[in-house]
Parts: structure tokens; C-alpha cells; sequence
């Protein structure tokens, strides 16, 4: 068979120093020469020029051109092995999280007083009925958690097969949460999200070689009743990206990787350091007299006869110097030695002295640096110190900072999170439910100061 070419010089497009893509024109193809037997190196290069941009051309799947999530198509994955390997940053998230959902999601309309927005909180049985007809709890659950993680969240819409509305269609029987792991987007020429027509599912960790591909067209806002069945991605755009989303954390990726470094760091001193405590300096002149004394002591045996009795009294004297050297039993215990001199006058004396490892310094030091990686990680985080319970130069935050930290992240840090989660439950709710003015938000009580509290509610008192 006849070899065909394209007869066109490809285009390089380097995405990082061990992955770039051929360009033919009609045709690419992604080259990666990175041994993925280092994750650390991988996510740290890739952190460090800003995460590359892998959304400058498609990647075929059984099939399907879609977007790459992450220069090898696993950022999600990524991030999840990651956090795993971190004592601090999954904490972080969890606590943002639980601030962020608050006492959980309720139905509320707006309303205006005296020149101000206020949430009044309702129930509507009919909404709450729907709601309760499926997991929707567990569904919020599930879309903050890939909300905190990625900033995106992926979810199916299916109609109900027959009830529908007086000419209005079927209603949207439920949200469906689709892992970020599990889901991309079909890819556009135009590289614009809005003309993504389609999002595809399957097992993309294992290149979905035992699930397949499944095809949902895109989720129409303007017209939820459109298809069957539809999907969405619903996220917060990320600056100078044209389809996926990134985590806020995005730039303290590195120090999340050196915070996980310091404790397999002490594991490693612990197991493979030197650990001396003594440094012996034994005289030649000692040895050379015993060896001299075991050939007189035995004349008639060969050199090599005499080297092995040589070193098994070697052997017994440091082994006895070493048992009074060691271990906590010999306190108080001593070494006596008799210093003496050669034929040239030259002092012949045992010399032990304690070895410093300054272990204490490089303690010190990665202490410091574990300290740095934390307060790194909870600014990436944008989530204060005082409300993830981190003690910064060796204090825990008052009360009073904490109250603070709090209020300011209610007021300023929960819109546009509550906005992308509960985005596409609300979207239901119009439609299902015509004309309602009714959706759901995150309800937070209110928390006051112990000033402001009677004395009999305190919580000492209580």
C-alpha cells in the first residue's frame, strides 16, 4: 500500500517543554514525551508558566474532537491528587465550602426596604415537592465541591416523559451532577463556549476505553424544554480562557505541592539521615600495637589468619565503646583511655567528641516554610486564616477577627459562588413553574458578638 501524505510542513505549537501539538491544518496531533511518573515535576512546571494553554486545538476521543481539560486532558484528575496529598488545602475547601452553603439552600424572593435589597424567605409546597422528588441536597453538595475545585460545575436536565405543562412542555424532572473528571465540551472551530453544541461523558481518567462516549446537546436557557435531555457547564470565566474554568487557587498550586513536601521530607531525614551522635577518633598507633601483639602472640599462623583475628578484636573493642556510647541505660557511665607515645614522640590518645547535626535548624527551617505554604494556601483560597482555624505567628485569631472574617466573606465572596451552583436549579424552577418569583439561595444565620447577645444565650452560659 502507498504510503499518503499531506504534503503540508505541520505547525508546531509547544503547550510545554514536553508536550506540543502538530498542526496540519485539517488534522493534529498531540506529542507528549513527559514520564508521567513524576506528578509533582508535571503540575509544578505546568503551575509555573501559568498552566499553559491547552485550548489551542482539539483532541479526538472514540471519535469525538473535544477540548482538552489540561495539557493531557486530566487537569481534574490532577487537582484531586493533588488536594489529596495536602493536609491544609482539602481542609480549606471543606471549610469554605460549609460558609459558603451556609444552613443550606432555601427559597427566598427579594424584596426592597427603604432603598435596600433584603431576602425574604418563603415556602412554596409545589417547588418543595419537586425539590424533595429528587436528591437535591446531595446535588448542591456535589456541585460545590467541583464549584471549589475547578469553578465549573456539569449537570444533565431531563424532562419528564409525561406530565407536561399546559402548552408550555415537559417539565425538567431533575438535575443530574456530572463529575468534571467525567465530562468536556465538544470542540468549536470558532473556539467560542457559545457555539459548543454538544458536552460529552464518559470516563476520560481511563480514556473512556470500558464506558464509552455519551453525547448530551447543550442545555438551552431561552428554551429548557428543547431536547429530552440536555447537559450544561455552568462556571465562572476565567481570564484569557475560552472554554474551561480554572480554581482561584490556580497560582498557589506550588506552594500546595512544597507544603505536602515537608512531612515526606522529615519522614526521609527520619529513616535515611546520618544520626550520629558521636565522632571517635581511635589512634592508629592503638591498632598497630595489637596487630603487632597478635603476631607475636601467634607466630606460626599465616597474614591472613592474623588480619581476621585482627578485626575481630577490632570488632569487640568498638562494639563495647559503642554499647557505653548508647542508649539511655548507660547514663552516668564513663570511658577510660591511656594516652601514651610512639617511638617519635607522637601522642597516641582516643578523641570522642558529640556530633552537632543542627537538626534543630533544619527543623527550623522547614517549619518556616511549612508556615509560608499555609499562609499562601489559604490567600490563594481567598478564605481569611481566622475561619480555617491556622495559627499565624503562633496565635490563633479572637473572636472578634474571626466575627469580622466571617461577615466580610458572607458579604462580598458568596454571590457569585451561590449564583453558578444553584444556577441550574433555579433555571428549573422558572420553567417548571411559570411566573414563580421564587429561587433558591443559601441561607445563613445571622452571628452576633457576645456583646450583642443576652447573657442568658451565651454560649458559656448554655
Amino acid at each position: 500500500m502507498k504510503k499518503q501524505t499531506t504534503g503540508k510542513k505541520p505547525k508546531i505549537r509547544h503547550l510545554s517543554d514536553s508536550a506540543a501539538i502538530l498542526d496540519f491544518g485539517g488534522q493534529a496531533i498531540s506529542l507528549s514525551t513527559s514520564p508521567r511518573s513524576s506528578l509533582d515535576s508535571y503540575i509544578f512546571d505546568m503551575a509555573a508558566d501559568g498552566g499553559g494553554n491547552w485550548e489551542q486545538t482539539y483532541q479526538t476521543v472514540r471519535g469525538y474532537k473535544i477540548v482538552p481539560y489540561g495539557i493531557n486532558n486530566d487537569f481534574p484528575v490532577m487537582i484531586r491528587d493533588i488536594m489529596a496529598r495536602n493536609n491544609l488545602a482539602p481542609g480549606v475547601l471543606h471549610r469554605k465550602q460549609n460558609l459558603l452553603t451556609g444552613q443550606g439552600a432555601f427559597l427566598y424572593e427579594n424584596a426592597f426596604d427603604g432603598g435596600k435589597i433584603t431576602r425574604r424567605w418563603v415556602d412554596d409546597p409545589n417547588i418543595s415537592a419537586w425539590l424533595r422528588s429528587w436528591d437535591y441536597d446531595r446535588f448542591i453538595d456535589q456541585a460545590a465541591t467541583d464549584y471549589l475545585h475547578t469553578g465549573g460545575v456539569f449537570a444533565i436536565h431531563p424532562l419528564e416523559r409525561g406530565y407536561r405543562l399546559p402548552g408550555h412542555g415537559r417539565r425538567i424532572a431533575r438535575l443530574e451532577f456530572v463529575s468534571a473528571k467525567d465530562a468536556r465540551l465538544e470542540w468549536a472551530d470558532s473556539r467560542n463556549i457559545d457555539d459548543v453544541r454538544h458536552i460529552l461523558v464518559g470516563d476520560f481518567e481511563t480514556a473512556c476505553v470500558n464506558s464509552g462516549l455519551r453525547s448530551y446537546p447543550v442545555f438551552d436557557p431561552t428554551d429548557p424544554g428543547r431536547y429530552p435531555i440536555s447537559a450544561s457547564y455552568n462556571y465562572t470565566y476565567a481570564f484569557g480562557r475560552n472554554f474551561y474554568a480554572t480554581p482561584g487557587f490556580m497560582g498557589a498550586i506550588r506552594w500546595i505541592l512544597r507544603g505536602s513536601d515537608i512531612p515526606m521530607i522529615f519522614r526521609h531525614v527520619t529513616e535515611n539521615g546520618l544520626n550520629l551522635a558521636y565522632h571517635v577518633h581511635s589512634p592508629q598507633g592503638y591498632w598497630d600495637r595489637i596487630e603487632e601483639k597478635l603476631r607475636e602472640k601467634y607466630p606460626e599462623e599465616q597474614p591472613e589468619e592474623i588480619e581476621a583475628r585482627y578485626k575481630q578484636a577490632k570488632k569487640k573493642i568498638l562494639d563495647a565503646l559503642t554499647e557505653t556510647l548508647s542508649g539511655k541505660q548507660n547514663a552516668g557511665k564513663f570511658f577510660e583511655s591511656i594516652d601514651s607515645y610512639d617511638d617519635d614522640n607522637n601522642l597516641i590518645t582516643w578523641k570522642i567528641e558529640p556530633v552537632d547535626q543542627k537538626i534543630k535548624d533544619f527543623v527550623e527551617a522547614q517549619l518556616k516554610i511549612s508556615e509560608a505554604a499555609s499562609s499562601a494556601i489559604t490567600s490563594g483560597m481567598a478564605l481569611h486564616p481566622s475561619l480555617t482555624n491556622i495559627m499565624v505567628n503562633g496565635k490563633l485569631a479572637s473572636g472578634s477577627e474571626m466575627l469580622y472574617a466571617l461577615k466580610v466573606f458572607l458579604h462580598f465572596d458568596t454571590r457569585i459562588p451561590e449564583r453558578v451552583i444553584l444556577g441550574p436549579i433555579n433555571q428549573a424552577i422558572a420553567y417548571n413553574f411559570p411566573g414563580t418569583r421564587y429561587q433558591l439561595g443559601f441561607y445563613h444565620a445571622v452571628v452576633m458578638s457576645e456583646e450583642g447577645i443576652s447573657e442568658s444565650e451565651r454560649m458559656k452560659n448554655n
